[in-house]
């Protein structure tokens, strides 16, 4: 599932190139993992994108102007109102398959195109998605006021003292609070695995057990990281591209994601793999050491285990 850099770089390549441009018609084919399908039928068309941000995982297309509907019926001293309105944004989450990217019409369109909106320089910016984990939605006001305000600190702007506070916070393990969204927005499975591999930090601590230098230094690592996998457009484990069609790089540089039964660059031993918060979890045992009481609990199964009787 794309994570915040990949994120990123989409973001990155529509705002250079579809920001400014105006929707005109929007045509939907499978709309199941749309809020209100006829909230972007009736509330698109005629709408500027104003710029493109991500927000987390997300993705928010800022919209300006009023519906090509509403338009029609507004005298022009209502339509150059100073009067600045409520905030609107498209909101879309790209799942596990999902695409967005401008297109010429002339292209062919894929087997998973579900949403095509039209836009005023003659491109289509269409939505595909093959598994149809993702989401879109149209938000305005306390509604998108709403639903932003679930999440967590930005990991590329959350300070010091604030990132100590929401981890120190809670007794779970620092994996699940890393990919917890309501503690910080953006960071995934891979990423979360990447820092705390560089930090040297085992993914079943407990957040409230880590001391402050150990958190500092995760915080940096985790930053340095998502920076620079964004230079790098981001990880492309299986289908994820940019908005125009390129594959990531930052897979080459990963430390341990996906490298069970390798060996740690650090230290030769070889990368291990367990389950925290129902996710798999790539570590080195030598370089990230367990913690005392899952070490006690791992020894004292193994010494209530049956020895094997030999048969004669």
């Amino acid at each position: 599932m794309p994570e915040l850099p990949e994120v990123e770089t989409v973001v990155r390549g529509l705002q250079s190139t579809v920001a400014g441009r105006r929707i005109l018609t929007v045509a939907l084919r499978k709309s199941d993992f749309i809020d209100d399908p006829a909230a972007l039928e009736r509330e698109l068309p005629g709408r500027q994108i104003e710029r493109v941000e991500r927000f987390g995982k997300f993705m928010l297309l800022r919209l300006a102007g009023v519906p090509a509907q509403s338009a029609q019926g507004l005298s022009t001293s209502a339509s150059s109102s100073s009067i600045e309105p409520l905030a609107e944004a498209l909101l879309v989450h790209l799942g596990m398959t999902g695409h967005l990217a401008p297109h010429f019409p002339d292209q062919p369109l894929t087997k998973h195109t579900h949403v095509t909106f039209e836009l005023d320089d003659g491109r289509e910016l269409r939505y595909t998605d093959a598994r149809r984990f993702g989401r879109m939605a149209y938000l305005a006001g306390a509604a998108l006021a709403a639903e932003l305000e679930r999440f967590g600190a930005d990991p590329l702007l959350v300070t010091k003292q604030d990132f100590a506070g929401r981890i120190r916070a809670s007794r779970s393990r620092i994996k699940a609070l890393l990919l917890d969204q309501t503690v910080l927005r953006g960071v995934g499975n891979i990423y979360a695995d990447e820092a705390l591999w560089k930090a040297k930090i085992h993914p079943a601590k407990i957040g409230a057990r880590l001391a402050p230098a150990e958190l500092e230094t995760l915080r940096k690592e985790l930053r340095k990281i998502l920076l620079r996998a964004i230079e790098l457009r981001g990880s492309s484990i299986s289908d994820f591209v940019d908005a125009g069609g390129i594959p990531g790089d930052y897979q080459q540089h990963h430390k341990v994601y996906g490298r069970e039964g390798q060996k740690c660059f650090r230290c030769g031993a070889k990368i291990k793999r367990i389950i925290v918060a129902g996710r798999s979890s790539h570590f080195c045992p030598h370089c990230q050491p367990a913690p005392r009481v899952l070490s006690r609990s791992r020894r004292k199964t193994k010494r209530n285990q049956p020895r094997a009787t030999s048969k004669r």
